[in-house]
């Protein structure tokens, strides 16, 4: 089964599509799984709270001057995803945008912030409103900036 009772993708189809996005983006160094429905992608590389491990997903990503922007949405699950976990308890991280790496620092936009960029997601994936829709948690705007 792909999905949960309440339609969202189950944790193990989540985790086989990124799996199969970030392979596709790193050997190709981008030329793959550089845009999806519409925007531009990035991979993010957090280490693991729990593990210590590096874990890396592909998010959607804005611009916001020098920063870079993800939404911690989850599909809209009442949780927020391992990613975001992780880099709220190691806020050092690395991005690869069309194939070339960096070493940021992430952090959750501060309410005025989260104001002003949330808009920006909506009109860059209008599937972030249902997302925000089927949970109760405030979906985290998050920053990423050179470190």
């Amino acid at each position: 089964m792909f999905r949960t009772p309440d339609g969202h993708l189950t944790r193990r189809t989540t985790r086989a599509l990124s799996f199969l996005h970030t392979a596709g983006y790193r050997l190709t160094r981008g030329r793959i799984g550089r845009r999806l429905v519409d925007n531009d992608m990035l991979l993010l590389t957090t280490t693991g709270r729990k593990s210590g491990k590096q874990r890396t997903v592909p998010l959607l990503y804005l611009r916001d001057g020098d920063a870079l922007v993800v939404i911690a949405s989850f599909g809209g699950h009442d949780y927020h995803p391992d990613w975001y976990l992780n880099l709220v308890a190691n806020p050092g991280i690395d991005v690869t945008v069309d194939g070339r790496q960096s070493a940021m620092t992430a952090r959750t936009a501060n309410p005025e912030e989260r104001a002003r960029l949330w808009p920006q997601a909506l009109a860059a994936y209008d599937g972030y409103s249902g997302y925000q829709s089927r949970t109760e948690r405030e979906i985290p705007v998050v920053l990423l900036d050179p470190a």
